[in-house]
């Protein structure tokens, strides 16, 4: 089988692969943690400002604890992450399925919070019950959620689809009909969710979360916080948007869970009085990393490739489109470089829109490796902020510095493929002359 054959077949494995209800739910509930994720940060980034000094100036005009509301905030959003993950998921997989998706929301929460633990254990050794353990619907009950949203989903669709169901006269009130219909398959989901916490307490003395936590989601956030993970994710991005799929979607929608979690375990570090430079807890791969410095202007961090363009370009094709996406690349929208070029299935830019997320993630990798920025607390930015600002309010003027050096190589990569791509089009344009 030739190269292009086997190309060929992935690129249309990976077109399927988008397409499977689990990961159009996974994407898209993922997507529903945005505004909590994302307005969480500004409060932690407010309490966490990378300015030497800030945090003193704060407490002598406010007291010592002046961060604590801005903290609170950050753990109602961050620390309930998974909970949120399970709400989004369920619904949107259900929804898509033409499902009550609002009442397998609901039950999924009620099956996710039966087989966590009920209970914490104080500073001082005492049990105390009847709580909801933050420690479990944050960052590490995330690959629990998925797993109880996608069985939940599909015993809750399967009833309703199949009139499993308790069915009310047509006089009654639709909601109270919707109530009633949802019985027997919270009966089926609640059972099920019983069982699982039983025998889990009864053969492994851990819970569920625990389990999927020890067997899963830590093999899962190690491989993906080595730079050969961070390489794969990169590459494939550039590649499937290269073939005219939405890469960062697809890609993002399975690995976004676990570089949050990353991203989360590490704000946890830091909220724990310890420092993540060179800390070897630390995660180094988190999900700042992928949306901001390597995707300066877009996914394959073509604000380069507009900036080379604009040095060299002298087709009017060129200069046209240079002139029309530079606003928006600022702000990481690069929808008219990558249908407008087109940078789809264009053999000039195939190499530089796949190579330039390599390097930069190595880049970027290397310098928290080595200890010159430090690795990413929960702390984001919204993905429409312009590049070096957003590195300068994650990691302060290192982070603007390691973001200015990945679009210099971004600029020097592209310049060579541009000159050809604007050499085509120069001759292109001279043959309708």
């Amino acid at each position: 089988m030739s190269k292009q054959a086997i190309f060929d077949k992935f690129i249309d494995f990976m077109g399927r692969f988008s397409e499977f209800e689990i990961v159009t739910a996974l994407r898209d509930g993922f997507i529903y943690t945005m505004p909590f994720t994302i307005s969480g940060s500004l409060f932690l980034l407010i309490a966490n400002l990378p300015i030497p000094g800030y945090a003193e100036f704060m407490a002598s005009i406010f007291g010592e604890n002046w961060s604590a509301p801005l903290q609170q905030v950050a753990g109602a959003t961050f620390e309930i992450l998974s909970i949120i993950i399970v709400l989004g998921m369920t619904y949107k997989f259900c929804a898509n399925r033409g499902c009550d998706a609002i009442s397998a929301a609901g039950l999924a929460l009620c099956s996710f919070l039966i087989v966590i633990k009920s209970s914490v254990i104080s500073d001082g050794g005492e049990i105390v019950s009847g709580v909801i353990p933050k420690g479990w619907v944050g960052s590490n009950g995330v690959i629990t959620a998925i797993l109880v949203s996608i069985v939940v989903s599909k015993v809750f669709c399967y009833c309703e689809k199949n009139k499993i169901t308790i069915k009310m006269p047509s006089q009654v009130p639709s909601g109270v009909a919707r109530a009633f219909a949802a019985l027997i398959p919270a009966v089926i989901i609640f059972t099920g969710s019983a069982i699982i916490y039983a025998l889990c307490d009864v053969l492994t003395n851990v819970t569920f979360p625990e389990l999927v936590f020890t067997i899963i989601q830590t093999p899962l956030q190690s491989l993906s916080d080595t730079l050969g993970g961070a390489i794969i994710v990169a590459s494939l991005q550039s590649i499937l948007f290269w073939a005219g799929i939405h890469g960062p979607n697809i890609i993002g929608g399975v690995i976004n869970p676990v570089l949050m979690a990353n991203a989360i375990d590490n704000q946890q570090l830091v909220n724990a009085g310890m420092s993540l430079i060179g800390n070897p807890q630390a995660k180094i791969f988190t999900i700042q990393i992928s949306d901001v410095f390597i995707q300066s202007g877009g996914t394959g961090m073509t604000l380069g490739l507009l900036i080379a363009s604009y040095i060299k370009a002298k087709s009017s094709q060129l200069k046209s489109l240079t002139k029309l996406a530079i606003v928006p690349g600022l702000f990481n929208i690069n929808e008219p470089v990558i249908f407008g070029l087109p940078i789809v299935f264009n053999p000039y830019l195939l190499v530089p829109f796949v190579v330039v997320p390599v390097i930069t993630v190595t880049i970027t990798y290397c310098s928290i490796l080595f200890g010159f920025m430090a690795p990413c607390s929960a702390v984001m930015v919204p993905w429409t902020t312009p590049p070096i600002l957003s590195g300068l309010l994650l990691n302060g003027w290192q982070g603007a510095v390691v973001q200015i050096i990945n679009l210099i190589v971004a600029i020097v990569i592209y310049m060579p493929f541009i000159i050809l791509q604007d050499k085509a089009n120069l001759k292109e344009e001279q043959q309708y002359k």
